[in-house]
C-alpha cells in the first residue's frame, strides 16, 4: 500500500518567508486560499490526509517542486476545514491580502517530519524514480508519478521507450519493494502492461 504524500527535496528553517536551503522535502499539499481576513491559508491536502501538517512545526511554500527559492514558516496553529482541506496559521502571514499571495503554492514539509508508517506501506515520494522489474527479471521501467485514485494508489511507470504503463500499488502485484536499493518487483499478470497512460 502506498501512502499518500508526493514527493521532491527540501528544507528546515522556521524563519518566516526565510529561503530554503536544499534538503529533503516532501510535497503533501496546495495552498488554495486565505481563509479569513487574519492570514490563515486553506491547503487542499494530497491524499486527504493531514495528519504530516498537523505534526509538523514548520513548513515550506513553493512555485513547484524544485523551486530553489521555497519560503519556509513556522505553523502557530492548525485546524480542520472542509473535508481533504486543513487551515493553517503561519508567522509572517497576518491579513487576508499576503495569504492570497501565496494561493497556489506547494506545501512541503522536511521528510524526516513524516508520520511513521505501517510495514508494508510507503510515501509516493520513496517510490518514485525506483526501477520497476517483473519477477523474471524483466525491465518494464522507472516510476515517474503516483496517481492517487483512492485504493489502491497507481504507479506510472515510463519505459525506456517513453511508454507509460498504470500498475495498481495493490498487495497482490508488489511481491518485492526495496526502497534502499529503489527496486519494485511486480507480478506481471495477463494485460497488465496493456494499458498506456
Amino acid at each position: 500500500m502506498v501512502a499518500t504524500s508526493d514527493s521532491t527535496s527540501s528544507t528546515d528553517r522556521t524563519a518566516a518567508g526565510e529561503p530554503a536551503p536544499e534538503s529533503e522535502r516532501v510535497v503533501v499539499g496546495r495552498v488554495s486560499g486565505a481563509h479569513g481576513l487574519r492570514g490563515n491559508l486553506s491547503i487542499r491536502t494530497f491524499g486527504g490526509d493531514p495528519d504530516n501538517l498537523l505534526q509538523s512545526p514548520t513548513l515550506l511554500l513553493a512555485k513547484s517542486e524544485e523551486d530553489p527559492d521555497a519560503e519556509s514558516f513556522e505553523i502557530t496553529r492548525v485546524f480542520s476545514g472542509r473535508k481533504g482541506e486543513v487551515r493553517i496559521t503561519l508567522v509572517g502571514v497576518e491579513d487576508r491580502t499576503a495569504a492570497e499571495r501565496l494561493r497556489g503554492r506547494l506545501v512541503c514539509v522536511d521528510a524526516e517530519q513524516l508520520a511513521p508508517l505501517e510495514e508494508g506501506e510507503y510515501y509516493s515520494y520513496q517510490l518514485v524514480g525506483c526501477k520497476v522489474e517483473s519477477a523474471d527479471g524483466e525491465s518494464i521501467g522507472t516510476v515517474t508519478e503516483i496517481w492517487s485514485t483512492g485504493a489502491p494508489d497507481v504507479l506510472v511507470i515510463t519505459d525506456d521507450t517513453g511508454k507509460q504503463h498504470l500498475i495498481p500499488a495493490a498487495e497482490g502485484l508488489l511481491r518485492e519493494v526495496d526502497i534502499e536499493g529503489r527496486r519494485i518487483v511486480v507480478e506481471l499478470v495477463p494485460g497488465l502492461l496493456d494499458e498506456e497512460a
